[in-house]
Order: structure tokens, then C-alpha cells, then sequence
């Protein structure tokens, strides 16, 4: 399956340019022959925006946004993987992203579950995870959202659930680099899968985002990783790669009961 990361700024509290933005991107990877563009948390409205901002542009995962996305979808056959604040159950607003099938139809929607500081629990409610597999381009895959890879519990949960490969929309900010370059290869290869890790770039407020938008195979390796500006990454995956792996088959659950109280 020929995958693509679109690592982009985005314009804080503009969907609809931003849409335009990831259109442009979509139209371009889908005549490169991708089946799947994933795109950076909340890379459809702005990330670092406040909660009164960030409640006023949530929408629930039917809205405006998902519908504009479903109908470039749709007219490229082109899965898309896009973040947004979702207007929840009760007003509850999450930080999430959903993935959008060649036909337009909603295939995952998933929440975060692990909030990040003061940015995501000022404005977010946690999400849980069912560990939800989506077929695109033959490919099994699954979605979390920036801090979720950073807990291989997370990701070994999603590995056992049968994806292939990990998508994973991010809004990475520096220093915090060792998470692309590091964290990211380590769970793809603890694993056996690929993991695509789509980040932000440009500035937002006070964060810098550090870009590195990585997408690491089974093996460890690095198949592909930009730079720190805006970029389009396109590569294929095989998911005979999987084959390499061993460490879920080696696997001792006997071995990984309830653990001690920590020490600290």
C-alpha cells in the first residue's frame, strides 16, 4: 500500500483554509498513486488555541468537517486521516482524528487518551480505545493520537488487535525530538508493524513544532523521515515486512500479571 504523511502548519481557527491546504495535499499524493494520506493532530483547526476556541470550532464526528473530507475522499479514492476537536456525548469536547475510507465512508474515529499537560487537559476529556482495526489498500490499520505512542502498553494493545500499521497524527513540539527519532522506530519494531507518525511543523504561540514526520517498518527502520519545514512524505508498505518480527509470538502473558505497588 502506498502510504503518504502530509506535515503541515495550520492556520489556528481557519477549517476552511486548512481543508483547502489538506485538499491541495490529497490531490497531489493520490496522482503519486497514494491509498492513504494521513494528516498532523488537529491539523484541521489549530492545536494551541485555547478551551473557549477550541469548543466553538468542535464539531461532532459527522460535521461539516468530516463531510468535506468524505467528499474529497471520495473524488480522489483516497483514505484520509485528519485531526479535529469532536464535539462529544453530554458537550464533552476530545482531542481526536478519524479516518475516512476511499468511498467517503467513516471508518475509526478515536480519541485521545493521553492527555499532554496543561494544553490538552485545559481544553480535552481523555478518550478511551478499542483498539478499532480499518482495512484501506489491503493494509489493517489503526489510529492514536501524539502522546499515545509514547505508552507501549497503548501500542501493544493495538499490535494484538491485528494492525498492520499504526497511523499516528501528532503535534510534536521541540525539544521533545526523541520521540520521532527514537520512540517511534522502538515501537514499530517491538511490534512487528509500521508505524506512521504525521507531525506538525511551523510555530503556534509558544510552541515551536519540530516536524521529523516519521514512518518506521517493522524491523526498526526508518522508511522515510522529513525535515523540519513542510513536506509530503510518500512511501509504499508491505505487510510480508511483518514477517521479520518475533517478539509477539515470543510473548510470555504468563509472565505479565498484575505487578507490584511502584516503589515511589
Amino acid at each position: 500500500m502506498r502510504l503518504a504523511l502530509f506535515q503541515a502548519d495550520a492556520e489556528p481557527g481557519a477549517p476552511d483554509r486548512n481543508l483547502d491546504r489538506l485538499e491541495r495535499a490529497a490531490g497531489d499524493v493520490a496522482k503519486r498513486g497514494a491509498q492513504l494520506l494521513v494528516g498532523p493532530e488537529m491539523g484541521l483547526t489549530g492545536y494551541n488555541l485555547g478551551p473557549e476556541a477550541v469548543r466553538a470550532l468542535a464539531e461532532p464526528p459527522d460535521g461539516a468537517m468530516a463531510q468535506r473530507v468524505a467528499g474529497i475522499a471520495r473524488r480522489l479514492g483516497l483514505g484520509i486521516l485528519y485531526g479535529y476537536p469532536e464535539l462529544g456525548e453530554g458537550g464533552a469536547v476530545y482531542n481526536a482524528a478519524q479516518l475516512i475510507g476511499p468511498n467517503g465512508a467513516r471508518l475509526i474515529n478515536h480519541r485521545k487518551a493521553h492527555l499532554y499537560g496543561d494544553l490538552d487537559r485545559g481544553s480535552f476529556t481523555p478518550g478511551t480505545d478499542s483498539f478499532a482495526v480499518a482495512e484501506v489498500g489491503g493494509i489493517r490499520v489503526g489510529v492514536m493520537i501524539c502522546y499515545d505512542v509514547e505508552f507501549p502498553e497503548l501500542v501493544r494493545r493495538h499490535a494484538l488487535a491485528g494492525v498492520d500499521a499504526l497511523l499516528v497524527p501528532t503535534a510534536l513540539m521541540h525539544p521533545y525530538t526523541i520521540v520521532a527519532n527514537g520512540v517511534v522506530p522502538t515501537r514499530a519494531f517491538e511490534n512487528g508493524i509500521f508505524v506512521a507518525y504525521a507531525n506538525r511543523c511551523g510555530r503556534e504561540g509558544v510552541l515551536h513544532y519540530c516536524g521529523l514526520s516519521t514512518v518506521a517498518g517493522p524491523d526498526g527502520s526508518v522508511l522515510s523521515r522529513a525535515g523540519e519545514g513542510e513536506e509530503i512524505l510518500v512511501v509504499d508498505i508491505d505487510p510480508a515486512l511483518r514477517a521479520v518480527a518475533t517478539h509477539l509470538a515470543d510473548r510470555r502473558p504468563d509472565l505479565y500479571g498484575t505487578p507490584s505497588p511502584p516503589l515511589w
